[in-house]
């Protein structure tokens, strides 16, 4: 399969990339699903709405403080690398997340289209103002966090039951169109729209190579599907291409 991957991408002249949780579970960030989903008793879908916010800001804010802390202390693993790498062998690359970690760019990936936003970004409610956000250790936290025009504050991540960014979409819907090999990594494969990239590069003729920990929704769509760590199977594939490489 290793093998097959390289093969496909030594004949292509375009790639696509969609990654997801998985690929930064590796790095030891929680994916909030399984035995991993809870923060104080409170899940994923109860704390990333707008109605959460509305509600209590100040405690959806207090979980994005530590999940910032979470990831200012974890580390790009291989696998981010391995996408920094890939970019560098095509003239023609596009890199999508699905992550709000910015891990890809600690890596060295510079072009990231994030699909979910970013943790380290936050949005003002009032005048739509768009600014850095993040944490610093040595000081409190103010988790009632406001902008220079007085305006709340909010992360600026898609929560449920919200829309994604239409103008990173349709870039990227544009480039897909016109991939030789898309490789979906770490995704479930059950988040839509992200889920129907597999369908719509089958649809215009590009190879597709997916990389999770086990099968998934998509899986029979692709051409090939690897079962393992990206963490490893992306540098395998990589030294293939360039044994030089690692």
């Amino acid at each position: 399969m290793i093998q097959r991957a390289a093969e496909i991408l030594r004949s292509s002249d375009s790639l696509f990339i969609l990654t997801g949780a998985g690929i930064s579970a590796e790095s030891g960030i929680p994916t909030f699903r399984g035995a991993d989903g809870l923060w104080k008793n409170y899940s994923a879908t109860e704390l990333a709405t707008p109605e959460a916010f509305e509600k209590d800001p100040e405690l959806v804010w207090e979980w994005y403080h530590w999940r910032q802390g979470i990831i200012l202390k974890a580390k790009p693993n291989p696998a981010h690398y391995a996408v920094a790498e890939l970019k560098k062998k095509f003239n023609n690359f596009l890199l999508l997340t699905q992550n709000v970690d910015n891990l890809h760019r600690r890596a060295g990936s510079n072009k990231v289209l994030e699909l979910h936003g970013n943790i380290f970004r936050a949005r003002c409610l009032s005048c739509g103002r768009i600014v850095h956000h993040q944490i610093e250790p040595e000081k409190e936290i103010n988790n009632s966090p406001r902008c220079d025009c007085g305006g709340r504050l909010r992360p600026d991540v898609v929560w449920f039951g919200e829309a994604i960014p239409q103008d990173i979409w349709q870039t990227s819907l544009e480039f897909l169109s016109t991939a030789d090999t898309s490789i979906i990594c770490g995704t479930s494969g059950v988040v839509w729209p992200a889920a129907a990239i597999p369908e719509m590069a089958k649809k215009s003729g590009a190879k597709t190579i997916e990389i999770n920990l086990e099968p998934t929704p998509i899986s029979s769509i692709v051409d090939i599907s690897i079962q393992g760590k990206a963490g490893e199977i992306l540098p395998q594939i990589i030294q293939t291409l360039n044994p030089a490489y690692l």
